[in-house]
């Protein structure tokens, strides 16, 4: 994230818990090697648009885009790869993290829901890092309340015609396919949405606006003007567009647990770091029972997050499970925690942990989104409430 760190690589010793199988482990060496070459600190980030293509390239070019698409399809994604990966991305760069998650999340509902002429027209160019794509679900209007939704697509003969807009578009602007969700009225509210794929040079597609946040990724407003495309680019059948939607974020919403992970391991091992060298009332920042106490918490729930996370991502894999409520307390309580162990290390950095450019003062911004995007810790609560009563 930052020149100035001495780190080389985050700890390995939670590879050892049963969840994982001997592929993880290669996978998570793989990575470590791509990672430690530098390869990513090269990357120029000051260009956020042309710092994002360049690492999907690299990742692409490295093979480990596999991890987030599956590339024959969103069913095959093994989850504890797509999380390894983002722990491991978040920890070095969040940048990197971000680029090889919207690989998977813009494409997830072409794997799952495709036809077998889409996959082919995608998922390799996605996999390889030559496109790249974008999910675009949320409105102005429509955030964690899909149903109100209003981007509307019409049937026409052989082909569908999209009018409205979505917003906070990651990768927008930037994406050659986008995956829309859009209302078709089959029924009211949710079962009246289906899912498209839009190229970017589609007619009547364009970028309305940019939108710039606090750790900088491209972001857009995307907006259709009758904009025409084949029926043959519907994702599943009318109507399905919402099902499809919940389908893909079950399966990537782990990885963001994943992804707040890494950047709350990076947060301690800063932390550590510094508190042993920092001189303090004649010993050092760590020989205080305060700063102790507070790495003890620090630890404990960064191992408790983990310990979800890679459940919910165990479940799916190995146990072939629903994950709703397994993906959403994951997510909640490693998005949380995340928060909560970074805002200690900047606290142990004193002034130094609010200067811009500092490694806390970057992944203080970085993890902000991560408990808003794909359903806010509010939502995830709500989701976990829901599936209980169920049962």
């Amino acid at each position: 994230m930052a020149a100035s760190s001495s780190l080389s690589g985050p700890s390995r010793d939670h590879l050892d818990w049963p969840f994982f199988e001997p592929q993880h482990r290669a996978f998570v060496e793989k990575l470590d090697a791509f990672a430690a070459s530098g390869t990513l600190a090269a990357v120029d980030h000051n260009d956020t648009d042309g710092a994002c293509r360049a690492l999907v390239k690299l990742l692409g070019e490295a093979g480990l885009l596999a991890a987030a698409t599956g590339n024959a399809g969103a069913d095959v994604i093994d989850s504890r790869l797509a999380c390894l990966a983002r722990e491991t991305l978040a920890w070095h760069d969040g940048l990197a993290d971000f680029a090889f998650a919207m690989q998977g999340l813009g494409t997830g509902a072409i794997g799952l829901a495709g036809s077998d002429e889409l996959k082919r027209a995608v998922l390799p160019k996605v996999t390889s890092g030559e496109w790249l794509s974008a999910f675009a679900l949320s409105e102005k209007e429509a955030g964690s309340d899909v149903a109100a939704m209003a981007c509307a697509a019409k049937a026409d003969g052989d082909s569908y015609v999209l009018d409205g807009e979505k917003t906070w578009i990651s990768n927008g602007g930037i994406a050659d396919v986008y995956t829309v969700f859009a209302r078709t009225g089959e029924a009211p509210g949710t079962r009246g949405i289906s899912a498209f794929v839009v190229f970017a040079d589609d007619p009547g597609f364009s970028i309305s606006e940019r939108i710039d946040v606090i750790a900088p990724h491209p972001l857009a407003t995307i907006r259709f003007d009758a904009c025409r495309i084949p029926a043959s680019r519907r994702l599943g059948a009318p109507g399905e567009g919402f099902k499809i939607a919940m389908r893909t974020l079950d399966i990537f919403r782990a990885s963001v647990a994943a992804a707040s992970l890494g950047f709350a391991r990076r947060a301690i091992d800063e932390a550590l770091a510094h508190a042993k060298a920092r001189p303090m009332f004649g010993a050092t920042l760590a020989d205080l029972q305060l700063t102790q106490a507070a790495l003890g918490d620090m630890a404990t729930g960064i191992d408790a997050a983990a310990l979800l996370t890679y459940r919910a991502a165990w479940r799916r894999d190995v146990q072939k499970l629903p994950t709703t409520k397994e993906a959403a307390m994951a997510k909640m309580t490693a998005t949380e925690t995340a928060q909560t162990v970074i805002d200690r290390a900047v606290q142990m950095f004193g002034g130094r942990g609010v200067r811009s450019g500092e490694i806390v003062e970057k992944l203080y911004r970085e993890i902000r989104a991560l408990r808003i995007y794909e359903g806010a810790t509010e939502v995830q609560k709500l989701i976990v409430a829901r599936e209980l009563l169920k049962a």
